[in-house]
């Protein structure tokens, strides 16, 4: 962690427990707002794969979300969707690698991502993008999402038709919403249960569910599909505490790929986890 980011930690949390003394409500919008707000958007260079695609454009909450569709037409589609503060581009090696075992292949930023509109995104929104884009483009057979493209893909698929035979790849999903809050506060050094709570209050009156609600683990009673689960043991964005849980569930049409010292993000570049995530888009 560099200086510029120590210092702005450490100003969201002065921020932060100020407003808690004006009003434990605003704390916990404030906290809601920075914990749905990416810190940078991706500006790197268009995927190569992508400069040949065709581009897509949709309206989601007014905002403008764009994407890219590749190999138009082909028998089977797939769907990948990229973690927090991240993009589409850095799926590109998984594009590549799908149209040649000819899927067609969306790919989008999504909202306060990359090229797509907006300053914040929590986790209905990206389950809605995930069911806007069905209904835009037609049933997906496979979906591959990254940490928080993994939640967004679980809460969708309980509001979207399917059976055994859709496939998901979840690579270090966001498992547990509660978790990625108690991480946070821990990260911006929050240790007031009163703002935490407030947090708690401000997410069940806009989505009408409570934190626990927002959980792979509860979501995947409700699924169908095939499941693939890449995790690895060091991971210290996504907790394999929490995935050991859903282990220990035994539920059928789940099965998981656990590797060791890749961490958060080094898990879906690694090329033996690529070659795991390819074959079982075979099967």
């Amino acid at each position: 962690m560099n200086i510029q980011q120590k210092l702005a930690i450490r100003f969201l949390r002065v921020k932060i427990n100020l407003l808690s003394v004006i009003s434990k409500r605003k704390a916990g919008e404030e906290a809601f707002r920075i914990f749905c707000t990416p810190p940078a958007k991706y500006k790197g260079k268009e995927a190569v794969i992508f400069t040949s695609a065709e581009k897509l454009i949709f309206s989601l909450n007014e905002k403008k979300v764009i994407g890219y569709r590749c190999n138009v037409g082909a028998p089977k589609r797939a769907l990948l969707l990229h973690g927090f503060s991240s993009s589409c581009h850095k799926f590109d090696n998984y594009a590549v690698a799908l149209t040649q075992k000819n899927y067609e292949v969306l790919a989008f930023d999504a909202p306060a991502h990359g090229a797509s509109e907006g300053k914040s995104i929590h986790a209905l929104d990206y389950s809605n993008l995930v069911k806007k884009v069905v209904e835009l483009y037609g049933n997906v057979d496979l979906f591959v999402g990254h940490s928080f493209g993994g939640i967004a893909i679980s809460l969708a698929m309980e509001d979207l038709k399917h059976d055994i035979n859709t496939k998901i790849v979840l690579i270090a999903p966001a498992t547990e919403t509660s978790s990625a809050i108690e991480g946070a506060f821990v990260v911006l050094g929050l240790q007031k249960a009163s703002v935490k709570k407030a947090l708690h209050d401000v997410i069940f009156e806009i989505s009408g569910k409570p934190v626990e609600w927002f959980s792979i683990r509860r979501a995947m009673n409700n699924i169908k599909a095939s499941v693939l689960w890449v995790h690895d043991e060091d991971d210290d964005i996504t907790p394999i505490r929490d995935v050991r849980k859903v282990e220990k569930d035994q539920l059928p049409h789940v099965r998981f790929l656990f590797t060791k010292g890749l961490g958060h993000q080094r898990i879906y570049r690694d090329a033996a986890v690529k070659k795991a995530i390819m074959d079982f888009a075979d099967e």
